[in-house]
């Protein structure tokens, strides 16, 4: 039986779509394939590992015969990719499929749909829209300061907070605080908070469209969350655990505060950082009158300091922070003025812009 025949790229953009979340080393065999159904009009290709699912359609003709089967993601993927562009024909017969376009042909093993771990659906109680920019704009904002396999899991990702008209994401590894928030259309709702794990955030950052005024719907339960955006249905469970109250985290009586150029300041941080190692990336911060020193030394006793010139007349201070947690701000950032916010030697720094209160990255310093 024939399921599909089309261009190349045609088959090719929709595995590509959800074959991203498909690991090389699985705990169910099945987990490796991807589930291919057609009907009369369309095919659908889902992936899951059980934490996320994707599932995306593609209008390429299928057909009467309803037909379903699960073969391997990499290995389809990777034939297609292999593949000259012309006309791809998948064929089912029996326990295998087969892959033809001109004179190649490959014989793949199959497994059966009904055997497929798909996710069921939870009882949603938020519902609402973000234009494709705006969501992309949230997330990348955050997303660097998400922990990474951290034994307090509910690091581990993101939380997003929709109240009102608000919609916010918090990320943090106990470190450094990224915040930032965004306001939504429609009717104000109340408030609910999510959890959403850190590769489903990584995922949704690579699938999210490049035109910024497509529309993705955003669905929320208290243990899943929806997003549905240009034939493409992504769902993920949450991470289970409370979320640090990242409201106490943000300093609020800092009196030393300067501004300064994000570009200036990222490239002599990077210069400052050639002199670290990577096991302490520490560089120092010696704020004066009209001038903000950046100093680094390691264990050759080899040493770099570099100056800039801000506007600022205020008390001296040296402080120490971990330069890539600096360094990952500036990278995210587009303004091109940073504000500083500092306490004492001890206390963390409060960066935030300086034409927006929307946006704000605590980073707790480090002893040098």
């Amino acid at each position: 039986m024939q399921l599909v025949k089309a261009g190349r790229d045609a088959l090719l953009r929709p595995l590509q779509v959800v074959s991203g979340i498909v690991e090389r080393r699985q705990t169910l065999p099945i987990l490796a394939n991807v589930l291919v159904r057609k009907d009369a009009e369309n095919v659908s290709f889902t992936a899951t590992d059980l934490e996320i699912q994707i599932q995306t359609q593609a209008a390429i003709g299928a057909g009467r015969d309803a037909a379903a089967t699960t073969v391997s993601a990499r290995k389809l993927v990777d034939i297609l990719r292999a593949l000259p562009e012309a006309d791809v024909a998948l064929s089912l017969a029996g326990k295998k499929i087969t892959v033809q376009s001109g004179r190649s042909r490959f014989n793949l093993q199959t497994m059966a749909a009904d055997e497929f771990p798909t996710v069921a659906a939870a009882e949603y109680t938020a519902d609402f829209e973000l234009p494709a920019g705006t969501l992309k704009y949230l997330l990348s904002m955050v997303h660097y300061a998400m922990a990474a396999q951290d034994i307090r899991y509910y690091l581990n990702g993101m939380l997003l907070v929709v109240d009102g008209q608000t919609v916010r994401a918090v990320a943090t590894d106990g470190h450094r605080l990224a915040l930032c928030e965004v306001s939504k259309d429609g009717a104000a709702s109340g408030r609910i908070e999510a959890i959403i794990p850190r590769k489903t955030i990584h995922e949704l950052s690579r699938l999210l469209p490049d035109s910024p005024d497509e529309p993705v719907r955003v669905q929320m339960a208290a243990s899943q969350v929806k997003f549905a955006f240009g034939g493409i249905e992504l769902i993920s469970k949450l991470v289970e655990g409370k979320f640090p109250d990242y409201a106490k985290v943000v300093p609020v009586g800092n009196t030393r505060r300067f501004d300064v150029s994000r570009e200036l300041l990222s490239a002599a941080l990077q210069r400052a950082a050639i002199l670290t190692t990577d096991k302490f990336k520490g560089v120092r911060m010696v704020l004066g009158a009209g001038s903000l020193k950046i100093n680094s030394t390691n264990s050759d006793q080899e040493d770099a300091q570099e100056e800039l010139e801000i506007d600022y007349s205020g008390d001296g201070l040296d402080i120490g922070f971990n330069v890539t947690y600096l360094l990952d701000v500036l990278a995210n950032l587009k303004s091109e003025q940073v504000s500083f916010s500092l306490g004492d030697a001890l206390g963390s720094a409060l960066i935030t812009m300086p034409e927006s209160d929307k946006f704000k990255y605590v980073v707790m310093p480090m002893r040098i």
